[in-house]
């Protein structure tokens, strides 16, 4: 039972993580101090928590645009997130991949592509490297609904059906690709869990690859910077209030204490904790310095380049 309450606590935890990260990213793009665009994650938190909570640390995972939730999921460092979104050196990829571009081979996040159903490829080349090794890795690969209309999702699927790899395709339906509905219901962490580790299960014991649809909803807009398309002009703020009734956290807090897992004041330890986690690395990222120009390329190419004959 310990063992399970740390699991609960820690889906907990980095689900609260996910929220306060998101939270500050938005002020840091209205504030002018974030430069460009950042997808927010912010009611979709359960779904990479419950997934990446069946994963073992040397499972792989890759992303897309709306990721800053996934890598935090994986056991992440949030103070590098934090410093790579502000384009400082101490970033996951030096500051130079920002937003949508987390990588850490250490844990395992191959990396993140705005570029969308891009990853999907990529996860699949992973998930063959896995079987080759012999080492019985799994791949999850993260993507959204308007990525599955993307020839490239349904070529990686097939690949993965015919060689029988390790690899998830979690497609993370949060209702709309941009501003174009798609109505279903929602997911909360357990039951992410649960469906991921059958998920797990069948791709260690060689049985191939497995679709999840999860059911879930983005509250903020498609994006914050630059181009910004206003929730207002393609849903109401009625839909929106009645999602916010099923958030993710809320309702896993819930589950907590009518489970006797957790105390409300438990989970209020927590939140106060991740506020301070969070507070932390982006003072962390704020002194934190930028790149040099000289290592502009560097990281870019290889060092030396091959010389070819």
């Amino acid at each position: 039972m310990d063992q399970e309450r740390d699991l609960y606590m820690l889906m907990l935890r980095r689900m609260m993580l996910i929220r306060e990260f998101e939270e500050n990213v938005k002020q840091l793009v209205q504030r002018g101090e974030l430069v460009g665009m950042a997808h927010c994650y912010i009611g979709e938190e359960a779904v990479a928590v419950g997934a990446c909570a069946a994963l073992r640390d040397d499972d792989y995972i890759t992303g897309n645009h709306r990721s800053h939730g996934h890598p935090i999921s994986k056991g992440g460092d949030v103070r590098r997130a934090m410093a790579e979104l502000l384009g400082k050196a101490t970033g996951y990829c030096k500051g130079k991949g920002g937003s949508m571009h987390l990588a850490d081979f250490d844990i395992g996040i191959l990396g993140e592509s705005g570029i969308v159903a891009s990853a999907l490829p990529v996860a699949v080349g992973a998930a063959m490297g896995s079987k080759m090794q012999g080492n019985d890795r799994v791949v999850v690969a993260f993507f959204g609904d308007g990525a599955s209309n993307q020839g490239a999702c349904h070529e990686a699927m097939n690949l993965a059906s015919i060689w029988k790899l390790p690899v998830i395709f979690l497609c993370e339906n949060n209702q709309y690709a941009v501003t174009t509905s798609f109505k279903d219901s929602v997911a909360d962490a357990m039951a992410m869990y649960e469906v991921t580790t059958e998920a797990v299960r069948r791709a260690r014991a060689g049985e191939g690859p497995t679709l999840i649809e999860a059911r879930t909803y983005r509250y903020e807009d498609h994006s914050e910077g630059l181009v910004r398309i206003l929730r207002e002009s393609y849903r109401s703020e009625e839909e929106v209030a009645a999602w916010r009734e099923r958030d993710p956290i809320d309702v896993h807090s819930q589950w907590l204490v009518e489970q006797e897992i957790a105390s409300q004041e438990e989970i209020e330890e927590v939140r106060h904790d991740v506020a301070e986690t969070i507070a932390e690395a982006l003072q962390f990222a704020r002194e934190s310095p930028y790149p040099e120009i000289d290592d502009l390329l560097t990281d870019m190419y290889a060092d030396p380049l091959p010389v070819y004959n």
